[in-house]
């Protein structure tokens, strides 16, 4: 048998539901088509909270739609007021329910560094969002666009955009919360090329190209250090040793986490080795002590 991997139809960058119904037919239609030749399997698209009806959903419900991905933002309505989001966590909640009593496959995106936001609300709104059991998750840093309404805030002093490291530091925490819940976290951070074309400038915020790669790596590093914080004795050689494909992640861009782990123990040799036995998550740490 053909063991090619799932091919969908994505409908991305706007809000799906909130189009003309005959637009939202036609774009159906058109993908249809590709899944009736056997090209694609099915269609997914992203949409905001507040147009998930029973009316919008029998209109599509002819059509191979099986993942429905809302773009939540935040569980916390002054936030969501703040941003001028249009909608309410209520909505977000409701939605979801509806996608789930029709057994769609449920994304749900949120963001961290919103206007009025912080990390009290930030968390909150995760644990929020997982108590929607979506079956994924996308998280967004807030990024300052110029002539965006953000960005006349951000001139006038009126917003600060959260700093790249704290920002890290905050989604990872989210990213582990979700992963204790079994929630897939399917992305961190915006694309490095589709979402900015060159008109789009950022101004200003935690924009990094690999920024979920910075923060497996500080997840990579905490576990290095609670393991060597355990052991308690002065190092001369250390041996970390992960899955082969986690070495990236345990070195750390530019192998920064390396550095940070020779300077916080005084040594100069360790050693990152790839185990295909360890899982892909883990990490172990052999030495040999001064």
């Amino acid at each position: 048998a053909n063991k090619r991997s799932l091919t969908q139809i994505a409908f991305y960058g706007g809000n799906f539901l909130g189009l003309k119904t005959d637009s939202i037919l036609s774009l159906l239609e058109t993908a249809d088509a590709f899944v009736k030749q056997g090209n694609v399997d099915s269609i997914r698209f992203s949409t905001r909270p507040d147009t998930i009806t029973r009316e919008r959903l029998d209109i599509i419900k002819n059509y191979p739609v099986s993942t429905i991905e809302l773009g939540a933002q935040s569980m916390d309505d002054q936030v969501l007021k703040a941003a001028g989001r249009g909608h309410t966590a209520l909505d977000t909640k409701e939605a979801a329910d509806l996608l789930k009593k029709r057994n769609y496959e449920l994304g749900i995106q949120m963001m961290v560094g919103l206007p009025e936001d912080s990390d009290e609300k930030a968390l909150d709104t995760g644990r929020k969002i997982t108590g929607l059991e979506p079956d994924f998750v996308r998280i967004y840093p807030t990024l300052v666009i110029e002539k965006s309404s953000l960005a006349h805030l951000y001139k006038r002093g009126q917003y600060t955009p959260l700093h790249i490291d704290h920002c890290v530091t905050l989604v990872k925490k989210l990213y582990l919360h979700f992963k204790k819940n079994n929630i897939d976290v399917i992305r961190m951070g915006l694309q490095a090329s589709e979402e900015f074309d060159d008109h789009l400038k950022i101004l200003a915020g935690p924009y990094h190209p690999a920024f979920g790669h910075l923060v497996y790596s500080e997840i990579f590093l905490d576990k290095a250090v609670s393991i060597m914080d355990s052991i308690n004795h002065k190092y001369s050689a250390v041996t970390i040793n992960v899955h082969p494909g986690s070495i990236s992640k345990m070195r750390g861009l530019k192998n920064g986490n390396i550095k940070f782990l020779k300077n916080r123990y005084q040594t100069d040799l360790i050693k990152v080795v790839p185990d295909i036995k360890i899982s892909e998550d883990c990490v172990t740490v052999t030495s040999n002590q001064k």
